[in-house]
């Protein structure tokens, strides 16, 4: 018993440190939809979808890494930058976008162009707490401050980009635009990945220039997202 206590106060603060971050960064997405909240279930399936999406990357980005080893030595300077975008974000980015069009393209719920948003939010914060959860109880809690600050907001920030295109695609599709339909599903997936591998390109190669444009890259990325974010939410219209 005495040592049941210990372990069990360790693992919650272990999880919490992990999932509070984005946890507050769901509430910020839900209290800028101020048309029409979305259902509670709605936004659990889909970070439920956004742990699956997680898993599934885990196996694609271990046969993508697989696939690119025998073409290309590790050693090489270029090694880091294809993987970061040919593989980490067309897998993640790729996964994620599958499981949020596959539950709430056809779902009722998906009625403003804002939803986009919120549910690509969820489905990337879902990926994003699961992940960090890895990480915390794998590298211990002083990974936790820095992804806080880095990689979950990163996970956020290439989701309003998906979100703001997948509400525009919606739109598209119900005013019978089926150019602008898939000219926005695909920037919906597209813009992300170009976020996603130059940011963890930059963090993989880890030069002083690297470094550099980590941070700088990190700074514009979160101003803009913040400001789409509030100009998505106050100009949002009915699908």
């Amino acid at each position: 018993m005495f040592f049941v206590l210990p372990m069990t106060s360790i693992f919650w603060i272990y999880l919490l440190a992990a999932v509070v971050p984005a946890v507050i960064l769901m509430k910020f997405i839900y209290d800028q939809d101020t048309v029409e909240h979305e259902p509670l279930s709605l936004l659990f399936r889909l970070l439920l979808g956004g742990v699956l999406a997680a898993l599934v990357s885990i196996v694609l980005e271990t046969i993508g890494e697989g696939i690119l080893d025998t073409f290309l030595s590790q050693d090489s300077p270029n090694y880091s930058i294809i993987s970061a975008f040919l593989v980490v974000a067309v897998v993640e980015e790729g996964s994620k976008f599958f499981f949020l069009k596959r539950r709430t393209w056809k779902d009722p719920n998906f009625n403003y162009r804002f939803d986009g948003i919120v549910y690509a939010a969820f489905v990337s914060l879902g990926f994003a707490a699961f992940e960090n959860i890895g990480y915390v109880f794998g590298y211990g809690l002083s990974v936790s401050i820095s992804r806080a600050f880095l990689s979950i907001p990163g996970h956020l920030g290439f989701s309003v980009f998906m979100g703001a295109h997948y509400g525009r695609a919606k739109l598209c599709a119900d005013e019978g635009d089926e150019a602008g339909k898939k000219k926005n599903l695909f920037l919906a997936w597209f813009l992300p990945v170009l976020l996603h591998g130059f940011y963890d390109s930059c963090a993989m190669i880890g030069t002083g220039i690297a470094t550099l444009l980590f941070i700088v890259f990190v700074i514009v990325m979160y101003i803009i997202v913040f400001r789409k974010i509030k100009h998505e939410s106050h100009t949002d219209e009915p699908v």
